[in-house]
């Protein structure tokens, strides 16, 4: 039997406090419908965590028994405090997968890891989205078309402002004409990044199947592999004689 992949799903769960036609949309929130899709695979041992929970629901304990956490966010980037941050990126240094959703795009955790200011384009217009495959080797495109298309969704578009992406999975085409590199992964220390536009919280993406199955594929390539345990920062004695 396949080790189990323990996921958390992080969501800042504020829009859907505050407004009824998106509590219509996720009455429980976006992480409850996120780790619906994870719940599908057996493989997955999944918990949700939100931002008004006590030290945001990611405790030492907590990080320390996720392979992978996943994180929305979007109205309260601000209140995310730093120390919370600190915590989650020395876990993904260790070998913790991240794997960061639409909006999370200008979020405290992804901008700390890739050391740019992650600003795009955008437009909220109901527009199509149309998703193509260009790695269609890579793990995370394992089951999916050649391309797959949302009905509605926000427009992202270049330019994006990160590091040169590891591997660009996925380029978006919006019905109003932009582009968009909407699937990138990046490493860092041992750690495994995913970033994946799709999740604009007034529409109900995080329910369709290609989109679950994006999603299930990325935390089972984000989950941490076997190998040695990074050693970093000690003090080095010289090989010759000095």
């Amino acid at each position: 039997m396949a080790k189990k992949i323990r996921v958390t799903v992080w969501n800042e769960f504020r829009h859907e406090k505050e407004s009824a036609a998106i509590a219509k949309i996720y009455p429980d929130g976006m992480h409850v419908a996120i780790a619906a899709g994870l719940r599908k695979d057996p493989q997955f041992e999944v918990r949700t965590a939100t931002l008004d929970e006590k030290e945001h629901g990611l405790t030492q304990k907590v990080l320390a028994d996720t392979d992978v956490l996943t994180w929305w966010g979007h109205m309260a980037h601000g209140e995310v405090k730093d120390e919370i941050i600190d915590r989650a990126q020395q876990r993904i240094i260790e070998g913790m997968g991240l794997i960061v959703l639409h909006s999370g795009h200008y979020s405290k955790m992804f901008k700390r890891m890739m050391g740019t200011s992650c600003a795009l384009r955008w437009r909220e217009a109901n527009e199509k989205a149309r998703l193509w495959v260009v790695e269609p080797g890579h793990p995370i495109a394992d089951g999916l078309p050649a391309y797959f298309e949302l009905p509605h969704e926000e427009m992202y578009g270049e330019r994006f402002d990160i590091p040169n992406p590891d591997a660009v999975v996925f380029i978006s085409w919006f019905a109003g004409g932009n582009v968009f590199r909407s699937g990138c992964t990046f490493t860092r220390g041992k750690g495994r990044i995913f970033y994946f536009q799709p999740g604009h919280e007034t529409y109900p993406n995080y329910f369709d199947p290609n989109v679950q199955r994006v999603i299930a594929n990325a935390a089972r390539w984000a989950a941490p592999g076997d190998g040695p345990v990074m050693k970093l920062g000690d003090s080095e004695p010289p090989l010759e004689k000095l």
